[in-house]
């Protein structure tokens, strides 16, 4: 048997495992400590701290146990997101680590799009997203044996088959998504229970918050992830961090040489 038919192995067993003690017991606290406890090395976990992402941080700190816990820069997140960023180091005295876009990258991304070009096309898009959070998480995984994040199945129809852990081919890493079968209700029940920071955007109809430019508030009715990315018409609108990856579009692959070149 090879080293990696080995390592997919062990993987695939502490996945199993994962998700055993999940089921076990649907605490969100008891889940981030048996994560913990299974998992044997580095542990990341990236928060944009919406409402799920909070829940998760107040398990993590509460528990003090050894979890990294980062956030993606982008450089265009809501003034409300910083506040309540730095509130949440004040409310659990730990620092949060910022992981923020190549400068070369970002700024050869600028001068070719424009500040707002993102608005231009899906491909224009997803570019930004590249450059402003798909690199950067690459970075802030890099070493580590799992990976935690605030999925929820019932976000979007993109979501719904996601489990409690598993093996991210990408990263190759285990995901883990302690509250993937938890609904929005229960969550906010979970801040108000714990008295938890959150962001005060949610008090104004916006139910995922992202970059400023690219978040709206949803309408009564409208699906959560309805104000992500509002002026795309497409069904599924991921920015690269949860998503299998694609193949590059030929003018992708052309723009990503030219950040090749400059980083």
């Amino acid at each position: 048997m090879t080293t990696k038919e080995i390592n997919q192995r062990r993987d695939a067993r502490l996945a199993y495992d994962l998700v055993s003690a999940a089921s076990i017991d649907r605490d969100l606290m008891e889940r981030i400590v048996a994560v913990r406890n299974l998992v044997c090395g580095r542990i990341v976990f990236t928060t944009s701290f919406g409402v799920e992402d909070q829940a998760i941080a107040h398990a993590i700190f509460e528990q003090a146990l050894e979890i990294d816990v980062v956030t993606l820069d982008t450089g265009r997140l809501f003034p409300q997101t910083y506040e309540l960023w730095a509130q949440t180091e004040r409310r659990y005295g730990r620092r949060m680590s910022a992981f923020c876009p190549n400068r070369a990258r970002l700024e050869s991304l600028v001068a070719r799009q424009g500040i707002d070009g993102f608005f231009a096309s899906v491909e224009a898009r997803r570019a930004c997203c590249g450059v402003r959070k798909v690199e950067p998480l690459q970075r802030a995984l890099a070493g580590a044996a799992a990976w935690i994040a605030g999925l929820r199945a019932e976000q979007s129809d993109e979501r719904a088959g996601i489990s409690f852990a598993a093996f991210d081919p990408n990263h190759r890493l285990i995901k883990v998504n302690p509250l993937f079968d938890w609904t929005r209700e229960r969550v906010l029940s979970f801040i108000r229970e714990h008295d938890i920071p959150y962001n005060s955007l949610h008090d104004c109809g916006f139910a995922s918050i992202g970059c400023a430019p690219c978040t709206r508030a949803i309408a009564l009715g409208e699906p959560e992830r309805a104000g992500r990315w509002w002026w795309e018409q497409e069904e599924k609108k991921e920015c690269g961090l949860h998503r299998p990856r694609r193949a590059a579009s030929a003018h992708e692959r052309s723009e990503n040489a030219a950040e090749e070149a400059l980083s």
